[in-house]
Parts: structure tokens; C-alpha cells; sequence
């Protein structure tokens, strides 16, 4: 027995030290995506009007990376922090720890080489070499064309400093470890010609990150088997809105849409005389930046479109708003 007991303690100590050398490889020597390219993006003027559109209107990134006034429905914009970043992503909002937005303009990125800021969007890997967490969907944008990502970098270099600080992330247990799993090496493809309109809506809709939001989640990742089925749960002051369902499920989801429905369901919000109305104690407001997708191309919307309509039909119904 004496003899057996030894044998489980060593035993035992082996799997602690075996544990203990994995959690330290873990948190020191991940992540590994490999040095930032040193790269000099030309800003051009096509590159910069690229970008532009990508950022404010496909990619949205100056969504998560300004302030949005959430009085209003669907929280626009609101003047003086355009890029400066703080958006909160926090516990009551089911993620696993505190997360906010990075300042990317020149006064929070400025000291960054363009191969850093291209690191970071592709892969995950901040410029100190620490994960970021994928509410920004890197793994989506290591997707991309190589030439969209210089033209979100050409732009984010032409916007206007502002001095807003911005605080460190807080992951929770095991999340703390498991994030420096989570970035991986760029896989970048070619944007397909916009005349193969499923491919190209495909390109489109992983560079808009329908998937992200129109699926369901667990601790702030995606549940496989999930996707474009709706489910993702935004607590909002007076209520829980939840993701619609987007595949072409006839009932439950978009199959029933015509693409002049989907593309009107946009548009809606372009029109010069919308003004976002005030969110009442009981009405439902939604993350959905409706008035910045609205400025997407009709035929990338239309491509969009095409794209869901391939995908897996998931009978799944949504319940979109669930007041306190």
C-alpha cells in the first residue's frame, strides 16, 4: 500500500510539474505569430479611399474604436473621440474579463510601424507581442487581401489625434491563459472578382464579421455549428437583444428575403433624412451599426446577400428583445 501511495504521489507530482510547464509555455512564449513584416505602406490616394470605406462603412472599425452614443438606436457616433478608442466589452456583456478599444489614432498607434499595426490586424499579436482578445476579428481579417488591409492602414494614418488613454484589458481565469492561444499566423487570400458574386459576397461578409455577431456565444467565442443563426445576447440597459438569424432558414431566418429586401433593410438607414430616435426606458436598442453598414455599396450588399443564401439553413428562433 506504502509502495503504491509513493507511486500516485509521483505520479501526481509529474502531472503538476507537467501542468506547471505548460501554463508557463503558455503564458510566456505564446503567442507566436511570428515578427512583424517590415513593411512602409504608401498612402495613396486610392488606398486611402479604400480604406476609408472599408473602415467606416465594410470592416467598421471605427465602430468599436470611437464613441457611440447608446441613447440613440443603434448607438451612432458621436463628434470628438472618432478612432480614440474605449468602447467597453465587458463582463455583463458575457465577456470573459474587462476589454476595451484601442486608440488608433496617431496618438495611441503613432510610434507603431505599419508592419505592427498590420501584425496586429492579421493576427492578433499586439506590438509587444501580447493576445489580443478576438472581439476584434482578427482571425476574419487574416482572411483578407493583402491590399485591403494597407488601405485600412493607409487610412487609420490620415485621422486626427485624440488624446484619450485607454486601459489595460483584465481576463478572467482560465481566459488569461487560454487568450495566448488564440492569435495564429495570417492565412491572406485574394478579393475574387466581384462578377463571382457568392466568392466575392463571401470575402465581403467575412470582412463585415457578420459571423461574430450573428451566432451564438460562450465567454465571448463563437459555439461551433452556430453560425449566421442568430443567438448572441447583448445586455442593453433596459433589455436583452439578441442577433438575428441570417441564414436561409424560410421561417426562422432570411430564406423567405428578397436581395431588394436585404438591400432595402440597409438603405433604410443612408437616407439623409434619418435621425436615430431616442431609446425609451422599454424600447429595444440594438449593436448593430445600421447608419455606418447603410454607407456599403449596393453591390457588395447584393453579393452579401447572394453569399447567406449558401449557407446552412439553422433552424433557429430568435427572440430579439427580452425587456427587464
Amino acid at each position: 500500500m506504502k509502495k503504491l501511495l509513493r507511486i500516485a504521489g509521483i505520479l501526481l507530482l509529474v502531472l503538476v510539474l507537467a501542468v506547471a510547464a505548460a501554463a508557463t509555455y503558455v503564458k510566456t512564449a505564446l503567442p507566436d505569430t511570428g515578427d512583424a513584416p517590415v513593411i512602409t505602406v504608401e498612402r495613396t490616394p486610392e488606398r486611402v479611399a479604400r480604406g476609408e470605406y472599408l473602415a467606416n462603412h465594410v470592416t467598421v472599425c471605427m465602430d468599436c474604436h470611437s464613441t457611440r452614443d447608446w441613447s440613440l438606436f443603434s448607438a451612432p457616433l458621436v463628434s470628438g473621440n472618432f478612432g480614440g478608442g474605449g468602447e467597453l466589452f465587458s463582463r455583463d456583456m458575457g465577456f470573459p474579463g474587462v476589454f476595451y478599444a484601442r486608440n488608433i489614432t496617431p496618438y495611441g498607434i503613432g510610434s507603431w510601424t505599419d508592419g505592427e499595426v498590420f501584425r496586429a490586424i492579421t493576427t492578433g499579436q499586439s506590438r509587444d507581442g501580447h493576445a489580443l482578445f478576438p472581439i476584434m476579428p482578427y482571425l476574419n481579417y487574416g482572411q483578407l487581401d493583402e491590399e485591403d488591409i494597407y488601405s485600412v492602414i493607409a487610412y487609420i494614418r490620415t485621422l486626427a489625434p485624440v488624446k484619450h488613454d485607454i486601459q489595460p484589458a483584465e481576463a478572467d481565469f482560465p481566459v488569461n491563459f487560454i487568450i495566448n492561444t488564440m492569435p495564429t499566423k495570417a492565412n491572406l487570400t485574394k478579393r475574387p472578382a466581384e462578377t463571382d458574386q457568392v466568392a466575392y459576397g463571401r470575402y465581403m461578409a467575412n470582412a463585415s464579421g457578420c459571423v461574430e455577431c450573428h451566432s451564438k456565444r460562450d465567454k465571448g467565442q463563437r459555439v461551433p455549428g452556430t453560425d449566421y443563426g442568430g443567438g448572441m445576447e447583448f445586455q442593453m440597459p433596459n433589455g436583452i437583444t439578441t442577433s438575428a438569424n441570417i441564414t436561409p432558414h424560410k421561417t426562422n431566418g432570411i430564406g423567405s428575403w428578397t436581395a431588394d429586401a436585404f438591400v432595402k433593410r440597409f438603405k433604410a438607414y443612408a437616407d439623409s433624412t434619418y435621425k436615430p430616435a431616442k431609446v425609451g426606458p422599454k424600447d429595444m436598442n440594438t449593436a448593430m451599426p445600421w447608419m455606418m453598414y447603410a454607407g456599403m455599396k449596393e453591390t457588395d450588399l447584393r453579393a452579401i446577400y447572394a453569399y447567406l443564401q449558401t449557407v446552412n439553413p439553422l433552424d433557429n428562433k430568435v427572440v430579439k428583445f427580452r425587456p427587464n
